[in-house]
C-alpha cells in the first residue's frame, strides 16, 4: 500500500465524539513509543487530547507478570478534554498479564484487542490466569477482537532480514497501525517518524513500516471490523500547537525564564524518577548558555545551584520527594543568603522510595515546613502538563524579584503525562530582567562608600544581588545569622527576631503581585465550594462540568500560589456552606486551610498512585450538595 494521507477506507466510518484507549503489555514492548506515536498524530489531526502513561518501576520488571504490565491512556475528542479518561473504550492487551491488570478497569460494552499469540498455557500460569479467559466465557460482556499480533508481524516484516526475535519487537507498531485505521489516522507523518527514528537501522526501520503499514491493512481487510470510527478535529484557540508533557513544559519554561531574565540558566540535579526528564531535555540546550551538572548526590547538587545563584545565574535543582528531604539544609541555607533558586519538586508516591513511577501530592507539608527554624519559602504548583511551562515562569519571576528560594510543585501524572499546547509569542511573555549591584550602597560612620548585601528593596524587601568579583562589592556568605544590612554575623537576639520576621515579610509581600483567587461558579448560585490545587485541576474541573450539565450547582476554585496563599480566599471560602478539598494526600492542604481561615473544609483523600477520576469526584459533589440542601 502506497504510504498516503488521502487514503480512504472502503468500509463505513462512524462518526464518534470522544473515545478513551488503553495499550497495556510488557515493559519491553514498546507501549510507551506506541501511545506517544498516537498522542502525536492525534494532536497534529487537531483533537483535543490528554494522556496517562503507568509503567513499573524497576527498569526490567518478570516478563508476562502484573508487576512487569506496563500501560498507556489516551483520551481524544472533537471537544475539549480534562482528564486521560476514567475507564477505557478499547483495551489493546499484548499478554494475558495486561488483560488481566486492566479488565477490572473496562465497562460493559468496551472492545478488547488481544494478541493471541501469547495466550500460552505458560504465560496464562504466569498472569495468574486457572484457565483461558479467551475461551471460559469471563469476558461475555465485551466486544473481543482476537488478533495474533505476533505471527501476523513476524510475517509482515519477513522481508526485513530480522531474527524472529527481533521480528516479534515490531507487535506494537502493528497495533499502532490497527488503531490508526480503526480510528481513521493519517498514517503518513508515523511513517516518516519512525525513518527518522531508525535512520540509523535501516532493517529495523523497515521492519517497523513493514509491521505498521500491515497492521492498517489488517484492519482495512479482516472481516473482525465492520466499521471504523472518525473523531472529529476539535474547535481549539488560533494558534500554532504541539503536544508537550509536564517535564518538556517545565524544562522550556525554565528556557523561557532564562532569556527573558539575560541570565545563563545552571541546572544542578541528580536523577530520580520522575524529575529525570527535565535534566535530560535541559542538557541539549548548551546553544542557548545553558550549564546542566549531573551531581553525585542530591545535596551536591542543590548546593551546586545555590553556588550558581551566588554567582548570578538563574538557579535551579530538579528532584522528588525523597531528594527535597536530602535538600532541605541547603534550601534553608537560600533562604538564610536570601539568593534566588528555583526547587522543582516533581512529587512521587511515598514515604521512603515509596512508588517511584506513580503519582501523588503527598510533599505540600513537607515543602512549606519541611526545613528548620523559621524558614518560609514560596510555593507555586503547575495544574496540567502545558500549565507547567507558566507555573516555571512564574517560580522564575518570584524567585528573581524576592530573591528567595522558590518551590515548583508538579507530580508523576503532570510529568509524564501530555496535551496540546499553544506556543506562545515570546513578546507575550513576562519581562524578568534582573538588575545587579554595580555600586557601594551605604556610607560608613567615617563616611567611607561600602557594600552592604542585606539593604532592602523598599517594595520587595529583597537584599541587593552581587556577583562575585564586582569590585568594591565584597561580602560575606555563610549559614550564621546576619546584621540587618551589613550582612555581618551576628548573635543578637532582637536582630535574629528582625530578620526572622523580614523574611516572612519578604514572602507576604508577593500576596500584592499575585492575582485573586478566580472562581468558576457560572450560576452565582451554587452552596458547594470545591477548592484544589496542582494536578487535581482536570478531574475536578471535569467533575464540576458532570454535576452542572446534571442540574446542580458547584463552585470551583484552583489554587497556583500555595504559599502565599492569595489575597481575599478567606472570604471566598466563608461564602459557600461546604468546602470540599480533592488532595492525592491524607489532607494537607484542607489541614492549612482550617487552619488559616478557620473554615470547616472537608477532605476527600486518596493515595493510589493514580490520579482522581471525574466521576468519583462528581459523586462527592453531589453527595455535598444534597447535604446542605
Amino acid at each position: 500500500m502506497p504510504v498516503d494521507d488521502r487514503v480512504l477506507t472502503a468500509k463505513p466510518r462512524v462518526a464518534v465524539s470522544r473515545v478513551v484507549i488503553r495499550i497495556a503489555g510488557d515493559s519491553g514492548d514498546g507501549i510507551q513509543l506506541t501511545g506517544d506515536r498516537l498522542t502525536a498524530e492525534t494532536a497534529a489531526f487537531g483533537n483535543d487530547v490528554c494522556t496517562l502513561p503507568d509503567f513499573p518501576a524497576e527498569i526490567r520488571a518478570p516478563a508476562g507478570t502484573l508487576p512487569g504490565v506496563s500501560s498507556f491512556q489516551l483520551h481524544f475528542a472533537d471537544h475539549d478534554v480534562l482528564t486521560p479518561g476514567d475507564t477505557p473504550d478499547v483495551l489493546v492487551a499484548m499478554n494475558p498479564a495486561a488483560l488481566r491488570a486492566h479488565v477490572l478497569a473496562l465497562p460493559r460494552g468496551a472492545r478488547i484487542l488481544v494478541d493471541t499469540d501469547e495466550f500460552t498455557d505458560r504465560a496464562l500460569t504466569r498472569a495468574g490466569y486457572d484457565g483461558d479467559p479467551l475461551q471460559d466465557g469471563s469476558l461475555e460482556a465485551f466486544a473481543v477482537h482476537p488478533v495474533p499480533l505476533t505471527s501476523l508481524t513476524v510475517a509482515a516484516v519477513a522481508e526485513a532480514g530480522l531474527s524472529r526475535k527481533q521480528a516479534e519487537r515490531a507487535k506494537n507498531m502493528f497495533a499502532l497501525g490497527l488503531l490508526f485505521w480503526l480510528y481513521g489516522r493519517p498514517i503518513e507523518r508515523t511513517v516518516e517518524a519512525l525513518e527518522r527514528k531508525f535512520g540509523g537501522r535501516p532493517q529495523i526501520a523497515a521492519a517497523n513500516r513493514a509491521a505498521f503499514l500491515a497492521g492498517w491493512n489488517y484492519g482495512e481487510t479482516t472481516e473482525q471490523f465492520a466499521t471504523s470510527y472518525e473523531v472529529a478535529p476539535a474547535p481549539l484557540p488560533g494558534g500554532r500547537y504541539r503536544t508537550i508533557s509536564g517535564n518538556l513544559a517545565l524544562a522550556y519554561g525554565l528556557l523561557a525564564a532564562a532569556a527573558r531574565s539575560g541570565l545563563p540558566l545552571f541546572l544542578g540535579s541528580y536523577p530520580i524518577t520522575p524529575a529525570s526528564d527535565i535534566l535530560h531535555e535541559l542538557s541539549k540546550h548548551k546553544e542557548f548558555g545553558v550549564r546542566t551538572f549531573q551531581a553525585e548526590d542530591e545535596i551536591a547538587a542543590v548546593g551546586a545551584a545555590l553556588g550558581a545563584a551566588f554567582g548570578g545565574s538563574l538557579a535551579v535543582t530538579t528532584t522528588s520527594g525523597p531528594g527535597v528531604a536530602l535538600k532541605s539544609e541547603t534550601i534553608g541555607l537560600a533562604v538564610a543568603l536570601e539568593l534566588p533558586l528555583v526547587v522543582c519538586d516533581i512529587q512521587r508516591g511515598g514515604p521512603s522510595t515509596g512508588l517511584p513511577t506513580k503519582t501523588e501530592q503527598s510533599d505540600l507539608l513537607q515543602v512549606l515546613y519541611g526545613r528548620n527554624g523559621e524558614s518560609p519559602v514560596p510555593v507555586v504548583a503547575a495544574a496540567t502538563p502545558a500549565d507547567c511551562f507558566d507555573a516555571a515562569l512564574e517560580a522564575a519571576r518570584i524567585a528573581l524579584t524576592y530573591r528567595t528560594p522558590v518551590f515548583l510543585l508538579s507530580d508523576g501524572y503532570l510529568a509524564h503525562g501530555s496535551e496540546p499546547w499553544r506556543i506562545p509569542e515570546v513578546g507575550g511573555l513576562p519581562e524578568l530582567s534582573v538588575r545587579f549591584a554595580t555600586e557601594p550602597n551605604h556610607t560608613d560612620a567615617a563616611g567611607n562608600k561600602v557594600f552592604w548585601p542585606y539593604l532592602r528593596d523598599p517594595e520587595t524587601l529583597a537584599r541587593a544581588w552581587a556577583v562575585p568579583g564586582t569590585p568594591g562589592l565584597e561580602h560575606r556568605v555563610g549559614g550564621l545569622e546576619k546584621a540587618d544590612g551589613s550582612g555581618a554575623i551576628s548573635y543578637d537576639p532582637a536582630n535574629h527576631d528582625l530578620m526572622v520576621r523580614v523574611r516572612q515579610a519578604k514572602v507576604d509581600r508577593i500576596t500584592a503581585t499575585i492575582p485573586a483567587p478566580a472562581v468558576d461558579d457560572p450560576s452565582g448560585q451554587a452552596l458547594v465550594l470545591v477548592l484544589g490545587w496542582g494536578s487535581t485541576y482536570g478531574p475536578v474541573r471535569a467533575a464540576c462540568r458532570a454535576v452542572r450539565e446534571q442540574g446542580g450547582g458547584v463552585a470551583h476554585v484552583h489554587l497556583r500560589h500555595l504559599n502565599p496563599l492569595p489575597a481575599g480566599l478567606g472570604p471566598v471560602l466563608d461564602g459557600y456552606d461546604l468546602v470540599i478539598v480533592p488532595e492525592m494526600n491524607l489532607g494537607q492542604l484542607a489541614s492549612v486551610v482550617r487552619a488559616r481561615y478557620l473554615v470547616d473544609a472537608v477532605g476527600y483523600n486518596q493515595v493510589r498512585g493514580l490520579p482522581f477520576t471525574s466521576a468519583e469526584l462528581a459523586d462527592v459533589i453531589q453527595e455535598g450538595i444534597s447535604s446542605v440542601d
